[in-house]
């Protein structure tokens, strides 16, 4: 897609309607969630974040077997920190 330019104006409480365009290219819906990212170079860019809350995030990980104890997943944890030193090493 070659670059556009889409104005839209700000209200007097700082609310700006998304227009209809942008809505349909990122495939926002009502009550969608974005994401405004102030890049270090001053630019800003608007995304849709891909997990806008918590709940949005159960199952992303995928499934046990079983349920781990907090001392299986504290140590779990010991074995991966302890695997990524190792070949941080090489």
């Amino acid at each position: 897609m070659s670059k556009k330019e889409i104005l839209a104006t700000i209200t007097s409480k700082g609310q700006v309607t998304i227009p209809a365009e942008v809505r349909a290219y990122l495939g926002l819906k009502p009550r969608d969630k974005i994401a405004f990212i102030i890049e270090e170079e001053g630019t800003v860019r608007l995304t849709v974040p891909r997990y806008p809350n918590v709940a949005s995030l159960r199952g992303a990980a995928g499934s046990l077997k079983r349920p781990l104890s907090w001392e299986e997943m504290r140590e779990i944890g010991r074995e991966d920190h302890i695997q990524d030193k190792l070949q941080g090493q090489k």
